[in-house]
């Protein structure tokens, strides 16, 4: 291949086109001991059942919408570096690519190994007169929200304690895979991991057990995961975090409101307050965060995903009057 030195606009195209060799070493060699995780309550999950046994490169840093992330130079070379790379596919367009074109190592696909649900974003009204209508526009909207192609699933599955439970199991087998020797310890971390998640699952499950109200409203549409505990959401602006709310959702909503007696209107980490903000302050009702978690903050830089959960379950019990 020709390389011509010119702007450094070339370079990340030039390193993707020399393909994995080019970004991992003279020998195109993986890493055995580094695992990229694309965002965070992956490389949460992966940091608990390795231990001290792996390196862990982050590919969405901190504070960062991980929908929109996009790979430079550094991160893509980790995932070709990697001895192992656990993403969800469908989830983050820019690191599906990096994945595909330059993975040389081991490649965890969570959407191969936890059962995802159907995305839906479903209308209040108890009519249900423009059911077919609103699935037709919902389906285009998947399509459209910048390039992010959930297909028809939603990819947040970590809401869900024992869908994240599975995919600990799925990450314990594939360090086992490349470290045979420490195979036990990645099983026994796993297991005790599942141990704390059951227990989340049940305190879910009991504390959401007796609310007066069922229906949450949310600033997009992140929470489905959680409707086994007999909730019910309805978002503002849809897939995309960063979409912004048409008049007809914000009346509709505001109607919501007032109808099931809701005190609550939650906005979210990483993306903007403005929708719910408003909301709130049109329905004259408490704004309030509910995080899902997609990655930490500024704010919750101290936090960890299951600090995150639990907060977020006392929260939605406030809320709903549990």
């Amino acid at each position: 291949m020709h390389w011509l030195p010119r702007t450094a606009a070339l370079l990340i195209p030039a390193l993707m086109a020399t393909g994995c060799s080019a970004l991992s070493g003279d020998d195109g060699a993986s890493q055995q001991d580094q695992v990229a995780v694309a965002f965070y309550p992956l490389e949460y999950a992966v940091s608990r059942v390795a231990g001290d046994h792996f390196d862990l490169v982050a590919l969405t840093a901190p504070g960062k919408e991980p929908h929109d992330v996009e790979l430079g130079i550094d991160k893509t070379a980790a995932v070709a570096d990697s001895g192992l790379v656990v993403f969800e596919s469908g989830f983050q367009p820019a690191v599906d690519r990096a994945v595909e074109q330059n993975a040389t190592g081991r490649v965890l696909d969570v959407a191969d190994v936890v059962d995802l649900v159907a995305a839906h974003r479903e209308s209040s009204e108890e009519s249900h007169d423009h059911e077919h209508e609103s699935e037709h526009d919902h389906e285009a909207e998947e399509e459209s929200h910048d390039g992010h192609d959930h297909g028809n699933l939603d990819p947040h599955f970590w809401l869900d304690p024992l869908l994240m439970a599975d995919l600990t199991d799925a990450i314990a087998a594939e360090l086992a895979e490349i470290d045979p020797d420490h195979a036990d310890e990645f099983s026994d971390n796993a297991a005790a991991f599942r141990e704390e998640l059951e227990t989340l699952d049940r305190d879910y499950a009991d504390g959401l057990a007796t609310c007066k109200r069922d229906t949450v409203v949310v600033n997009h549409d992140a929470f489905g995961y959680l409707t086994r505990y007999g909730l019910h959401f309805e978002d503002i602006v849809g897939l995309s975090p960063g979409a912004e709310a048409t008049i007809a959702d914000q009346r509709r909503l505001e109607d919501l409101v007032e109808h099931e007696g809701i005190t609550t209107v939650f906005s979210e980490r990483l993306a903007s307050d403005k929708a719910a903000r408003t909301l709130a302050d049109d329905a004259g009702v408490r704004l309030d965060v509910l995080d899902p978690i997609e990655g930490l903050s500024d704010q919750t830089s101290g936090e960890d995903y299951l600090s995150l959960m639990r907060s977020n379950l006392t929260k939605l019990k406030e809320a709903n009057g549990c």
